[in-house]
Parts: C-alpha cells; sequence; structure tokens
C-alpha cells in the first residue's frame, strides 16, 4: 500500500488524499455540534450564509448552498417555523421573498460556530508551529477550492 506522501506526489493522489481528509475533518467537526442543536447540517448551513451574507432572496440562498430553489424552500420553511429566520417581502421587487436571520437564528449559529472552534483550536495545539504555519497558507486555497465555478 502506497504512503500518503507517495501518493500526493500526482495530482490525481493528491486530490484523492484531501478529499478524504477534508470529508474526515467535515465528518469530526459535525460531530462537535451543540448538543441541543436539533437542526439539520444543511440548515446550520443557511443560517451560516445568512450571518455571513446578510438578507437573501430564496434564490441567492439556493445559489450560495447549491441546492434547488424547492429543497430551499423547504430548508426556510422548517427555520421559520422554529423562530430562526423570518421572510419578508423584497424592497424594490414584491415577486420576491427575503430570508432574514432572527436573534434566536444568530444565536444559534453563533454559538455552534464557537463549539466547532473551540474543539478546532484545542486540535491545533497538538500541531508543531510548521504544521500549523502551512494550515494558515492553505485555509484560504481550500476556501477557493470550495467555491462554485
Amino acid at each position: 500500500m502506497p504512503t500518503i506522501e507517495r501518493a500526493v506526489r500526482s495530482d490525481a493522489g493528491l486530490a484523492s488524499e484531501l478529499r478524504l481528509s477534508v470529508m474526515r475533518l467535515r465528518r469530526r467537526l459535525a460531530t462537535e455540534r451543540h448538543p441541543d442543536n436539533e437542526l439539520s447540517l444543511g440548515a446550520m448551513a443557511v443560517l451560516g450564509c445568512l450571518h455571513r451574507c446578510g438578507d437573501l432572496t430564496l434564490g441567492e440562498l439556493a445559489a450560495h448552498e447549491m441546492v434547488q430553489p424547492p429543497s430551499m424552500t423547504r430548508t426556510v420553511n422548517c427555520l421559520v417555523d422554529g423562530g430562526y429566520v423570518v421572510r419578508r417581502r423584497h424592497a424594490t421587487d414584491g415577486r420576491q421573498v427575503v430570508v432574514e436571520l432572527t436573534e434566536q437564528g444568530r444565536a444559534t449559529v453563533l454559538a455552534d460556530r464557537a463549539r466547532r472552534d473551540a474543539w478546532l483550536a484545542r486540535r491545533l495545539t497538538d500541531l508543531t508551529p510548521e504544521e500549523r504555519a502551512v494550515l494558515r497558507k492553505a485555509a484560504p486555497i481550500l476556501d477557493r477550492l470550495a467555491q462554485k465555478d
């Protein structure tokens, strides 16, 4: 079986190792969610998107989260029912609906983010300064890879 170092010498090997590592980290971070948080990861992603981007239409949210508009409508309906977001008419286009984060939604996303950030910060202390420097350089590159074409 090839070692990881040997496998990542090719672009295909690097792609495979990155995919696996990122998926494992994502799953691990998902387990660090606040125990009282019953929202799905998709619903939390919507709250996070609204927190980062501000109020968005359903179509904009669907595009940001790379889902179909009917799926986003279902997610937003659940978030409205839970009091995490509110809907309002678009200021200039009455046909569109804008989704806005409530204080409950903001508190939920911040608490969830703080818990997972704290876990990751603790794990980073186990790394050498050189390893943390590599991750500091890699973070914006990974973010760029994740952006929609």
